[in-house]
């Protein structure tokens, strides 16, 4: 049988190896024969390559110093998913859930979505956007299904934008409708306040609503409001679209009245992302069956079940604590230095979302958190890209923060600089947040201990929901703090009044103030108990009286 090597010249076999008692080594890619001479002849492969050399971290910063090239690299663990949804403990039983189509429309529930107007206000007229071709063709496509859906049946000027998946999302343009609609102020959940619920956590899920606003319908008398112009026709919303400028908070308040039993138990809810979290793998399960009979329509794609961590609002939760999300980071390591005020204020409110994890991170960002202000001129100078490649550097170091545990005792530190105050949540020894701040311009001219007593002020208003109780301690406990609190203050006491009267029997401006004061001609100014003229309760030191 002819077998298809042409790539080689030649295949020695193995008892022409024995012959010649070849040496095979297979790590370094080597063979040796021996020779009728008995010389050795030693054979090397063109594609060899050298063990690699490991140096220590003190070698490699010491080439950095003296200008060798460094490369960072390091493994990005990408999931993906080979998860079938008939395959998913518990998920499998709500296969209808699933769905990929958008869901009918939804009912009237007791949240509405109301656009209120500043009075007024003239309806909006803006000419619609043109679009290439192929982006008209997925508008249209789009519309169809909409108005298939009984959600636009009639859609403000739009455009398209691709999203990470390829797709094309439709963008409605409703910026000068935004301008004069009065603000919804319903508040947005504290991210940090639903990180402490995970403490001791061991099983997450976390679910993606699949257009989650349009589970909200817009108020009847509102729908006309809402409407957007294309080339085709005028359309109306009868859901809540994207970006209307109230439609997270609404949309917050919605789920928050459908898990109101589940809030702060084994559910987090922050807009259309859900977090369902268990101390164990059976209450998860029972969990679970309980929020997917809650909600309605789910993206699985967008949902991961049964695990250990999970990504969630730009964090990395686990059992272990909280840390950065790596793919989040990423954005920031490869921010290029700021070349205006707009790229600089984008950076610093960037990074500002993970503050948490950086020691004193507002003394690092002085510099450029300078530029922000009014009247000063933009200039990157060598401290800012220093404060720049400073901050970068520490998120490629953030350490894992711990979740705060109730009932447990928690430790501040505080330090205070001529640059600002730096803070430190402990518990256990174990880092929960950091937190620091500038210093104001009148605080700039405090002495220093007034500087660290501002810093623990400013701890304790930060973590004041931490202190849960004050201890008193007994007077015989702290005997000398007890003593210095009932030390007299000899330094407010008038100790000789004699001599304060003679002086003033000798100050002739006081003598006649005081004819004035017994013919009542003058109310301002009285003679005290003690027979000292007083004015306004206030003792009279005469001008040249020693007591000045």
């Amino acid at each position: 049988m002819l077998l298809p090597f042409d790539e080689f010249d030649v295949i020695l076999g193995m008892d022409w190896l024995t012959l010649h008692d070849a040496i095979v080594n297979c790590r370094r890619k080597t063979i040796e024969f021996k020779c009728q001479n008995n010389e050795i002849l030693r054979i090397e492969s063109d594609e060899a390559s050298g063990l690699p050399i490991v140096i220590s971290s003190m070698s490699a910063q010491s080439c950095v110093r003296k200008g060798c090239k460094a490369y960072l690299a390091y493994i990005l663990e990408t999931k993906v998913s080979d998860w079938k949804i008939e395959l998913v403990p518990i998920v499998c039983e709500f296969l209808d859930m699933f769905s990929e189509e958008l869901p009918e429309l939804p009912p009237t529930r007791e949240v509405e979505f109301a656009i209120e107007l500043v009075l007024g206000t003239s309806p909006i007229l803006i000419a619609p956007y043109r679009m290439a071709l192929t982006k008209l063709k997925e508008l249209k496509s789009q519309l169809q299904e909409l108005t298939d859906r009984v959600f636009c049946p009639r859609v403000r000027q739009c455009c398209l934008e691709k999203k990470k998946d390829g797709s094309m999302r439709m963008c409605i343009d409703y910026r000068q409708l935004n301008k004069v609609t009065i603000k919804n102020k319903y508040p947005l959940s504290r991210i940090d306040d639903l990180f402490d619920q995970l403490k001791g956590v061991i099983e997450f899920s976390k679910i993606n609503l699949r257009s989650g606003y349009y589970h909200l319908r817009v108020k009847d008398s509102n729908v006309p409001k809402a409407t957007f112009r294309t080339r085709y026709e005028h359309y109306e919303f009868l859901v809540t679209p994207f970006e209307l400028t109230n439609a997270p908070v609404v949309f917050m308040d919605l789920m928050n009245r459908i898990f109101r039993l589940y809030l702060d138990r084994f559910v987090v809810v922050f807009i259309d992302n859900i977090l369902i979290y268990s101390r164990d793998v059976s209450g998860h399960a029972e969990h679970l069956t309980i929020v997917l009979q809650t909600l309605r329509v789910t993206k699985f794609s967008k949902s991961e079940f049964w695990l250990r961590e999970v990504g969630f609002l730009g964090h990395i939760v686990s059992a272990e604590g909280i840390r950065v999300d790596l793919s989040k980071i990423l954005v920031i390591i490869d921010w290029k230095p700021p070349r205006n005020v707009s790229e600089v204020r984008s950076f610093l409110g960037l990074a500002g979302y993970y503050r948490r994890f950086v020691k004193i991170f507002s003394m690092i960002a002085k510099s450029m958190t300078r530029l922000l202000q009014k009247d000063v001129k933009f200039k990157w100078s060598k401290k800012c890209q220093q404060s720049f490649d400073q901050l970068i550097a520490k998120f490629t170091e953030a350490p894992v923060l711990v979740q705060s545990e109730s009932g447990k005792e928690f430790v501040t530190y505080s330090n205070a600089s001529l640059n600002g105050l730096g803070c430190v949540l402990m518990q256990e020894r174990k880092v929960i947040a950091y937190v620091s701040r500038q210093l104001t311009p009148h605080e700039k001219n405090y002495p220093m201990h007034d500087l660290e007593l501002a810093a623990i002020v400013f701890a304790l208003e930060i973590w004041r929901h931490h202190l849960y109780i004050i201890d008193y301690g007994p007077r015989k406990a702290n005997v000398a703090i007890d003593a210095l609190s009932r030390k007299s203050l000899y330094t407010l006491r008038v100790r000789q009044l004699s001599l304060s009267n003679d002086a003033q029997k000798c100050d002739t401006e006081l003598q006649a103030k005081r004819m004035q004061c017994e013919s009542n001609s003058d109310s301002n100014y009285q003679i005290g108990a003690d027979d000292c003229l007083m004015f306004q309760n206030r003792f009279c030191v005469p001008k040249n009286s020693k007591l000045i």
